[in-house]
């Protein structure tokens, strides 16, 4: 690694995997590093595997664009690579009639996105396709489904690596400077910096600092870093749903939803825990509150059939009391550096639209002029 090389990814979550398998597919020379001993540790593998729809997000959002593409793509990889993949369609709730308007705004939001297959469903037909919950109205999202995700990480490597990519584990970059040709990195496992033509940050969580730590990189580029710590607790025992159902959307998250593994098992979940630092601890306190939540549009919930899950921490750019903030995926356009890309608080539909944002990123790496729109 002491040779320039052509093109460097830092970090093998789902984004970076994508990124590298397709710039690797695209001919070029693609090493990522990796802090941890194995790919996608963090917020790719502690997530709901939701593959999303695009309803959420506002009309010609990065997010919007990009879940939409990502998910037609993402549901054709999925049967070309064989892997476990579930249309189960999406129930969204309201739980009152203040939430009405709410599924009023999804719809036009939906509408607005190229999301033209939501129906909306009055409590009686709630009732036909999930017995178990009860509402004043909903609307059916029958595009959504969920994914394994480890499956999906797996096959990106595999990709990758057969297209000649190559992926260092416990290489974590303490520097970068940038030089006359490209830019060198500092490991800090290795006195001999990496020096690579191309740099992409995909560091998820820790994508701001990566670029904060850029030798005479613009400081106003760099967003300032939220992290939000979410919770899911399982179901245990037979599962009473054969969709996902979320509530309306509050709180800086999609509120505390019903997702199904691919075998069918529920779970609960996330909550929103605004935290400083990045710990996984499961903090079981916050059951009562799930509870709650959950029996809003589960009112039969047996308390004492929740049990502990596991945490994931979402990468924001966007605090607890701001509007939640779009995709940033900055170019040499925007900071004024050649060669480099940052990819910043790709939270929720990363994973939907992780091979859209591949897409984006090697036309930005192969055009010099191409313009990423950035929010």
């Amino acid at each position: 690694m002491t040779d320039r090389l052509d093109t460097v990814v830092i970090g093998a979550g789902v984004i970076g995997l994508a990124v590298a398998r397709r710039l690797a597919l695209a001919g070029r020379q693609v090493v990522v590093l990796e802090a941890e001993a194995r790919e996608a540790m963090h917020t790719s593998s502690r997530n709901s595997e939701v593959i999303h729809a695009g309803i959420y997000y506002p009309r010609n959002s990065l997010k919007a664009r990009l879940c939409v593409e990502g998910r037609r793509q993402l549901y054709d990889y999925c049967s070309e690579r064989r892997i476990p993949v579930r249309r189960t369609g999406k129930l969204i709730v309201a739980c009152d009639e203040s939430q009405l308007a709410d599924l009023e705004e999804y719809r036009r939001r939906a509408k607005a996105n190229g999301v033209l297959d939501l129906q909306p469903l009055v409590p009686r037909d709630v009732g036909v396709l999930e017995p178990a919950v009860r509402c004043v109205a909903a609307l059916l999202s029958p595009s959504t489904g969920v994914i394994d995700s480890h499956a999906y990480i797996t096959a990106l490597r595999a990709d990758l690596e057969s297209a000649e990519g190559v992926i260092v584990f416990r290489s974590r970059v303490t520097n970068i400077e940038i030089g006359k040709k490209g830019f060198l990195l500092q490991l800090a496992e290795d006195d001999q910096p990496v020096v690579c033509t191309t740099l992409v940050n995909a560091a998820g969580l820790w994508a701001p600092g990566i670029a904060a730590r850029i030798a005479n990189f613009p400081r106003r580029q760099v967003p300032r870093h939220y992290y939000a710590k979410g919770h899911y607790f399982v179901l245990q025992g037979r599962s009473p749903f054969g969709r996902l159902v979320y509530p309306v959307a509050g709180g800086g998250g999609l509120g505390v939803h019903v997702t199904l593994d691919i075998a069918g098992s529920a779970r609960f979940g996330p909550d929103v825990e605004w935290v400083d630092d990045i710990d996984y601890t499961f903090d079981e306190t916050r059951k009562p509150a799930f509870v709650d939540a959950i029996r809003c549009y589960y009112p039969d919930l047996q308390a004492d059939r929740l049990a502990p899950g596991y945490t994931g921490i979402r990468p924001k750019v966007s605090g607890a009391l701001e509007p939640v903030a779009d995709f940033i995926v900055q170019g040499p356009n925007v900071h004024g550096v050649p060669g480099l890309i940052n990819l910043f608080g790709i939270e929720s539909p990363g994973l939907t639209a992780s091979l859209a944002i591949a897409d984006l990123a090697h036309q930005a790496v192969s055009d010099r002029n191409y313009r990423i729109q950035v929010h």
